[in-house]
């Protein structure tokens, strides 16, 4: 839980939430570039909804971490938050998560935002500047001028380092809505630079189109992508039990389950895994606190390596081929294929 130290206005739907880190949480909440927060909303009706919120401030820039939520028509916790967060509330939430952001900051990147799309691509533009060599290009689309969030802020990177920074704003009311063609043209001399979208699902179709044009390989394009969680991670309704006894090391247990070596946090843990039951649930059927945010393959909170035996992934939205092949994998859809299998959590 984090205390709010202050609201800002961004536009007339757009408010961002700064929040204090008391010294003794600093570990907790250290976060790379383009990572989220998942917060709890209190709800009359469930109890509480949980929502993830793209992080706007940089680690190589802001004292606070800060999260932007724009107002969407009947959403519930942004309207909630758009209305009544103010500084001193008190905040529960998940530690920083996501996979989405660059390795290093010394690239040449092409940044694509739709509307809040901007807030995570905002981290990374403040770090790429701030703390490495690397030079960007932003496209940002929104439906009039009034609706530019960060505009302030924007202009005054742009004038900060005219030869590392270029904002291309796309404005509908002027503009019209933008299309495949015509994105293409305008990103065209920008195709070799590694692409990171965000923003609604007509935006981010429009660029994969346009990328798709111009022969951006797929290896080069990461797309952040809106998602509703289908779980609520603060809703537990399965409470944790007793590690169970070490099984053999050498075949799989009696029950058909498969031995399973898992080290987190400098500690190793040897479990019976079900063969159809996913990394993640039973590890928190054993008490073990592994890291989890969206339970849907998005996040890439979950990630682990598979230090010896094999496993398979039901789904996989958050890892990219080189990280597959050292041998990374997500626990919320890893399954068991060998008799002996182990986990390593600690990259």
């Amino acid at each position: 839980m984090l205390e709010v130290a202050e609201v800002v206005r961004e536009t007339a739907d757009a408010r961002t939430l700064v929040f204090a880190v008391p010294p003794e949480l600093t570990g907790r909440f250290a976060y790379r570039p383009g990572q989220f927060l998942t917060l709890r909303i209190p709800s009359e009706r469930t109890g509480s909804v949980a929502r993830c919120y793209s992080l706007c401030s940089s680690p190589h820039v802001d004292d606070r971490l800060a999260v932007t939520v724009k107002r969407t028509a009947g959403g519930y916790a942004s309207n909630l938050l758009c209305d009544t967060a103010t500084a001193g509330d008190r905040i529960t939430m998940l530690e920083p998560g996501g996979s989405f952001g660059p390795r290093g900051l010394d690239g040449e990147l092409l940044l694509a935002a739709g509307g809040s799309g901007i807030t995570p691509l905002l981290s990374i533009m403040k770090s790429v500047l701030a703390a490495g060599r690397g030079s960007i290009v932003l496209l940002y689309a929104n439906r009039d001028r009034r609706s530019v969030i960060f505009a302030a802020e924007l202009d005054r990177l742009e004038h900060r380092y005219p030869r590392r920074l270029r904002v291309l704003h796309w404005i509908e009311t002027e503009r019209g809505v933008p299309s495949p063609r015509r994105v293409g043209e305008l990103l065209r001399r920008h195709r070799h630079r590694e692409w990171y979208i965000c923003g609604p699902l007509g935006f981010t179709t429009v660029l994969r189109s346009a990328a798709s044009a111009l022969r951006v390989p797929a290896a080069r394009i990461h797309l952040e992508e809106y998602r509703s969680l289908t779980a609520n991670p603060f809703e537990t309704t399965t409470p944790p039990t007793q590690s169970t006894v070490a099984p053999s090391p050498t075949t799989a247990t009696g029950d058909g389950s498969v031995a399973l070596a898992v080290d987190i946090d400098g500690r190793t843990h040897h479990l019976g895994w079900p063969r159809a039951a996913r990394l993640l649930d039973v590890l928190l059927d054993n008490g073990i606190d592994a890291p989890y945010v969206c339970r849907e393959s998005a996040c890439g909170t979950c990630v682990c390596a598979v230090t010896r035996g094999r496993t398979r992934m039901v789904h996989n939205e958050a890892l990219i081929d080189e990280e597959l092949a050292r041998g990374w994998t997500l626990a919320c859809q890893t399954l068991p294929e060998s008799a002996e299998i182990h986990i390593s959590f600690d990259l």
